[in-house]
């Protein structure tokens, strides 16, 4: 497979020949791919399509997560180097990862975008690849578990998350705050075996369903290893899917998003919970809600893409790769 070393590693989004490995190339110039994964519809022999939903028609505050995909991307160069710190692997050396590109869609039939979101990414299942889908708001999450539930049945949600995205509504809007009701309802998740991290805020008419709700406060007195614990408990062996809304961030760490709130996870309680959860294999996985307007410095898309090489590890490490000798 295709190693380190700058010989040749030029647009490696385009030109590389090997699915899996990492081309190290300069992280200012190129073609800007995530992680510098080559861009392609053709998913013969792939694990992860990484797949960008760029929709924000359903926001109930600020606009701006449809350039959500391309600034993750482009914050995600300067991470595609190799091995990944703490894990000590490189995820692609396991995973044969791609860049499918973007989900297209009628902006001016915003009625028909959930079923058309819903087939992009049935297609990509039926291939045999699971999805890395960068949003987008978080609406993008409820065609893409549709899909998935298509296939596996009823899934188990992890949800990191400021919004429990579950108020009240009787269905058929596009609301990034209520798209989880719909969910439930529909029984494309199984909320007994679902888990809400994060959360601080409250809405009249949300209702419980059975889900796992982990308040900001308790996930910010509890450890990282006991927070991944409960997940653990609570999903159990079935099928789950993994979404990560920016907003469970602190606005002092991701301020580039639509519904920010104070009181958030530092990007290094994000990850320590995540890396916590090793072993676990979740079929699908997104970052959601990444809006570049307001970001400053790329610090938002930078901490999404962060998230998202995580959550990749978590995959590669649950396909078997672990640690590499090197110096500590």
């Amino acid at each position: 497979m295709e190693k380190q070393g700058f010989e040749g590693a030029n647009d490696g989004a385009f030109t590389r020949s090997d699915l899996k490995g990492t081309m190290a190339e300069s992280s200012y110039a190129g073609a800007l791919s995530f992680m510098r994964r080559k861009y392609t519809r053709d998913l013969t022999g792939v694990d992860v399509a990484v797949t960008g939903i760029p929709f924000d028609l359903s926001v109930s505050n600020r606009p701006g997560t449809r350039f959500g995909p391309e600034a993750v991307r482009k914050a995600s160069a300067q991470h595609a180097w190799g091995p990944v710190w703490p894990w000590r692997f490189d995820p692609f050396d396991t995973l044969a990862v791609t860049d499918y590109g973007d989900c297209d869609f009628d902006w001016g039939a915003p009625m028909d975008i959930p079923d058309v979101i819903e087939a992009h990414v049935a297609g990509i299942l039926a291939a045999g690849a699971s999805t890395l889908m960068l949003g987008g708001d978080h609406f993008c999450t409820y065609p893409v578990l549709r899909a998935y539930a298509e296939k596996f049945g009823p899934l188990s949600l992890v949800q990191f998350d400021a919004h429990r995205d579950v108020e009240a509504d009787p269905g058929a809007r596009l609301d990034h705050g209520s798209m989880f009701n719909y969910a439930i309802r529909e029984g494309v998740i199984d909320p007994t075996r679902s888990v809400q991290l994060g959360i601080r805020t409250c809405f009249r008419g949300e209702q419980s369903y059975g889900m796992r709700v982990i308040y900001a406060d308790q996930a910010h007195e509890t450890p990282a290893a006991d927070l991944a614990q409960i997940i653990r408990e609570t999903v159990g062996d079935g099928p789950a899917y993994l979404t990560f809304d920016i907003d469970c961030l602190d606005p002092s760490t991701a301020p580039g998003t639509g519904t920010p709130v104070p009181g958030g996870l530092t990007s290094y309680q994000a990850l320590s919970i995540l890396r916590a959860m090793k072993g676990m294999d979740f079929a699908g996985i997104d970052v959601v809600e990444v809006s570049p307007p307001y970001d400053h410095a790329e610090m938002t898309s930078n901490a999404a893409a962060m998230v998202a090489i995580e959550l990749l590890c978590l995959k590669a490490y649950a396909r078997g790769a672990r640690a590499e000798e090197m110096a500590t």
